[in-house]
């Protein structure tokens, strides 16, 4: 039973398709690019005003590292293949 659960956890960490680590990839590309994720603000009924701002700085970003190089490892090291094209040609990408 134990090396039942432990095969079965294991499996779990195994790759995933490709098209699947590109999904889980361009997001840490994008923080890659910029730490900046979003930003509001807004007035409420009684008058008041407030406003957020999402940042997220990775390692990535302060090492200065290239998106697209991050997005490569990544989706690599998910799914054991590189990506099917290029992140700046991507549709999806406006970093």
């Amino acid at each position: 039973m134990r090396a039942a659960a432990l095969l079965l956890t294991l499996a779990a960490c195994g790759p995933v398709s490709v098209e699947q680590a590109e999904r889980n990839c361009i997001s840490r590309a994008k923080s890659t690019a910029s730490p900046i994720r979003e930003a509001g603000i807004g007035i409420g009924s009684n008058g008041r005003t407030g406003g957020f701002v999402d940042i997220e700085i990775t390692s990535d970003f302060v090492r200065g590292r290239d998106p697209s190089a991050v997005y490569d490892a990544c989706v690599y090291q998910q799914s054991g293949q590189p990506p099917r094209q290029p992140l700046y040609t991507r549709p999806d990408w406006r970093g």
